[in-house]
């Protein structure tokens, strides 16, 4: 099977999945308790203004008319209209989720090289100090939340030894003109070197906080698959050939061994958009997840299964990327795909 006709196969698959997932978090969402027109138009809003206020946002008509209306609209780009921030959801997700994005980006780097470094050391050291050492590691690591690995690295690297900022995006006094939202690439755009230099240097502590776990899980796979990979024939047969070890170890070993950690790995990014409530919170990140939290505490409708939704298309597009890097390292899944 061609690689364009597989990944087209795995698109139409996402699509409906967010689909039914569109369907489950939009009703969920109508049926909890609670009042979402009086909660935005206040307690001591008269009724008729509460009225006035669900008939403006449909939700005087039955759910399948709302979610008619509200889909209509989703696919002319419009998101609906967010009764905390009282201006389109569309236009808070054009603002908070570059922000979100560009830490969870920066935390997928850290997951993915500290991973494959951390597990190939200790799958080639394996039962040795080096792999015992991680082992250690990577078990406090998995033990420890997210949020909780926020708080100990701002307290020690932040405020005690004062190497990292603990607050927000960029120094004060320093600006960025806003051309796609991400500091890094708008700072670059515009030439300024130190606006750039200064976003990378406050994004290390929320970005290594939130990969920390996912990073050692992985490498854990990665170490058990070289484990286990290392006694195969094939190795054996290319030693005895006199092939060098690096290479053995880069190429023949490795490879195959972190087809089962890839997978893992890419649902763990995906999942970081999710995990980055707290940490956004501890660091005053100005970002998407952030506003999620103020948009479930106020039942904003709307926004909750906006956030819900760009969550699911990252975990969508996280899936296909996946199988995409799956199928490359093994053809086989491929063949099987097509019945070969």
């Amino acid at each position: 099977m061609r690689l364009s006709v597989y990944i087209l196969k795995r698109a139409i698959y996402s699509i409906f999945t967010l689909l039914g997932l569109s369907i489950i978090v939009f009703t969920l969402a109508r049926v909890l308790p609670g009042d979402p027109a009086r909660m935005a138009a206040g307690s001591r809003a008269p009724d008729w203004v509460v009225e006035q206020l669900r008939h403006q946002l449909n939700l005087d008509k039955p759910l399948y008319y709302q979610y008619f209306y509200w889909l209509s609209d989703l696919l002319r780009g419009d998101l609906g209209y967010s009764i905390v921030s009282r201006r389109s959801v569309t236009n808070d997700a054009i603002e908070y989720l570059p922000a979100t994005l560009e830490l969870v980006i920066a935390a997928a780097i850290f997951n993915v090289v500290g991973a494959l470094i951390l597990g190939s050391l200790a799958g080639k050291y394996a039962n040795r100090l080096v792999d015992n050492i991680i082992r250690v590691f990577s078990y406090i690591a998995i033990s420890i939340p997210s949020f909780v690995w926020a708080i100990i690295l701002q307290l020690v690297l932040g405020w005690w030894l004062h190497i990292f900022p603990t607050q927000g995006r960029i120094t004060e006094g320093i600006t960025v003109p806003r051309a796609t939202g991400f500091y890094l690439i708008d700072s670059l755009l515009c030439g300024n070197l130190s606006a750039f230099l200064d976003t990378i240097w406050h994004l290390v502590l929320p970005a290594f906080a939130l990969s920390i776990g996912g990073m050692a899980q992985d490498a854990r796979i990665i170490r058990a698959g070289m484990v286990d990979n290392v006694e195969k024939d094939y190795i054996l047969l290319m030693r005895s050939k006199g092939v060098p070890e690096r290479l053995i170890s880069f190429k023949y070993l490795l490879k195959p061994s972190i087809i089962p950690a890839v997978t893992v790995m890419g649902m763990d990014i995906a999942a970081l958009l999710g995990n980055a409530f707290l940490v956004e919170i501890i660091y005053n990140w100005p970002g998407f997840s952030r506003y999620g939290i103020v948009a479930m505490l106020n039942k904003d409708l709307n926004a909750i299964v906006a956030i819900v939704l760009v969550i699911g298309l990252v975990f969508a597009v996280a899936n296909i990327i996946v199988d995409v890097i799956v199928s490359y390292l093994d053809p086989r899944i491929r063949l099987l795909e097509k019945g070969e």
